[in-house]
């Protein structure tokens, strides 16, 4: 890797780690400036999965005032997060890319219409549960705990846009405001990314120097994207998860 090469790394771990924090998609940034060096994509994939870790990590520090009172939550989200990120790492070196990159923009735009519509969705399902005389559930129930198994399982396997799959599922079934599940979604990525790294470490091909830039890069990112994005509003924050969620799947279609 020539010098110019490793200042794209950095960079590239730089504004993923902060665009993870903020929504999510920063493995769209890392992952082709990687294979622009050089290396497989397989090598690429996990290298970048393990320099994210620490731009997770100080993503979840950053927004650690809105999981205040989500412990219980993020406990019982958390399982089946690092269950799902332990299957889909598997899965990268088990399985070829192509059956499993096809339905990846699916997944991204529904995603997306979800968090466009979830609003009006919430809504109606508030007024329901008051013409029925019931509450919602602070945990999402089974529905919202199998998403996030399945939402993490894609993590490990690839990681683009799994935020905004994260924000688009607690944002329909939780009575919660948008930014606090920002906060438990920089965990649950935390998480995802932190077992997927750790099967790689001793089950796949790891290029340490990659691994290093975009780590250091990304805690950087991680710590100006949670000031950033604790400051914008629902509507705001919103409007970017869509911007970005658009670009993954355009970026994924012309791959």
């Amino acid at each position: 890797m020539t010098m110019w090469e490793a200042l794209a790394v950095f960079a590239a771990g730089g504004a993923a780690g902060a665009i993870n924090v903020v929504v999510g998609s920063g493995t769209l940034i890392t992952f082709p400036v990687l294979l622009a060096t050089g290396l497989p994509p397989v090598t690429a994939n996990v290298s970048n999965t393990l320099g994210l870790v620490p731009g997770s990590l100080s993503g979840a520090i950053g927004y650690r005032r809105e999981l205040a009172g989500q412990g219980r939550r993020i406990r019982r989200f958390g399982a089946a997060a690092l269950a799902g990120g332990l299957i889909g790492a598997a899965l990268l070196l088990l399985l070829p890319s192509d059956a499993f990159d096809a339905i990846v923009p699916v997944l991204i735009a529904v995603a997306l219409v979800l968090v466009v519509v979830q609003p009006r969705l919430a809504a109606a399902l508030r007024a329901r549960r008051a013409r029925n005389g019931t509450t919602a559930r602070t945990d999402g129930g089974a529905l919202l705990l199998t998403g996030i198994l399945f939402a993490s399982m894609y993590g490990g396997y690839f990681g683009a846009a799994q935020g905004v799959i994260y924000l688009s599922l607690m944002g329909l079934l939780l009575s919660e405001e948008l930014q606090r599940l920002n906060a438990v979604k920089n965990v649950l990525s935390l998480l995802v990314n932190g077992v997927a790294a750790l099967f790689f470490l001793f089950a796949a091909p790891i290029d340490w120097l990659a691994v290093v830039l975009i780590a250091t890069g990304s805690a950087l990112g991680g710590l100006i994207g949670a000031r950033i994005g604790r400051r914008l509003r629902p509507a705001v924050l919103r409007g970017v998860i869509v911007a970005v969620g658009i670009a993954a799947i355009t970026q994924l279609l012309l791959d």
